[in-house]
């Protein structure tokens, strides 16, 4: 009989951890049943006094005894927030295309006009030297500014010699305005179709902006209404104006008050130019 019970609390112990919870439980159904284990024999099942003991030790704990054919072994249930899986959101699911924003698309900028003529001043030359001066005071006052020829005279360093070149022109057009916008294109030797091209690009922006001219020639041109200009010693002219996407030009001239303005296509005015430069 001792023999036989402390077999039965061994194996009481070894059973799963569950049942360890009902271990004094099982002491106690042990005692009891104590004839029934004595008359069975050592090699006898062990299950009805096992089972007393698992439904002994539930009661105990507040539990409703399981049936035979049921499991007692509890498994933990799984949080639904921690075993469900995280659903796509919407706002995950693959983009469309990106459009352009269009505050922030940059704009093409406008195309110049085919033709502009800008007001201006004109003013003949007071003295048979001062073409550089009096081209340079009409391409300023296309823009607004107002210069008097003697108060360009000095800063262009004319004599009775006339002015330099083109150089001097540019740099006293930027004193004059605002932001340095004129550059010097030289042609030197006979102007190149490039040269032809670059001028006329270079007239049409300047006018486009607001902003004279002025180029240095030397040599005869013929206008588009067959007249004769020449002047083999140099001469200083303000182009002002231009049609045509840039092909022909108005010039301003103040050699000779009776023809004030005439207009030129750029091939010839590059030619004229051409050994010299001019400012744009």
């Amino acid at each position: 009989m001792k023999h036989h019970l402390k077999r039965q609390l061994r194996r009481i112990v070894t059973e799963r951890p569950y049942r360890i919870l009902a271990g004094s439980a099982a002491a106690l159904v042990l005692a009891a049943g104590a004839g029934t284990v004595a008359t069975a024999g050592d090699d006898a099942p062990v299950q009805e006094n096992t089972a007393a003991v698992a439904d002994l030790g539930a009661v105990r704990l507040g539990e409703q005894p399981a049936g035979r054919s049921e499991a007692r072994i509890t498994v933990p249930q799984a949080s639904p927030s921690a075993s469900a899986a995280p659903s796509a959101s919407p706002s995950a699911s693959p983009s469309t295309k990106a459009t352009a924003d269009p505050d922030t698309t940059p704009e093409a900028e406008p195309k110049p006009p085919s033709s502009k003529s800008l007001d201006y001043d004109y003013q003949a030359q007071i003295n048979y030297f001062y073409c550089g001066p009096a081209a340079v005071r009409n391409a300023l006052s296309a823009a607004g500014v107002e210069r008097t020829q003697d108060a360009l005279a000095g800063p262009l360093g004319t004599t009775e010699m006339g002015t330099n070149s083109a150089e001097d022109t540019t740099r006293v057009l930027n004193q004059q305005v605002e932001g340095n916008p004129y550059r010097t294109r030289m042609i030197p030797g006979t102007a190149t179709p490039a040269q032809m091209d670059r001028l006329q690009a270079d007239v049409v922006e300047a006018i486009s902006n607001g902003r004279g001219v002025v180029a240095n020639v030397a040599g005869t041109a013929t206008d588009t209404n067959g007249g004769w200009h020449s002047f083999p010693g140099g001469h200083y002219v303000a182009v002002v104006g231009y049609k045509d996407d840039g092909r022909t030009v108005r010039i301003a001239d103040s050699a000779d008050p009776s023809l004030p303005s005439y207009w030129v296509t750029t091939i010839d005015l590059a030619h004229w130019i051409a050994s010299r430069g001019y400012s744009a």
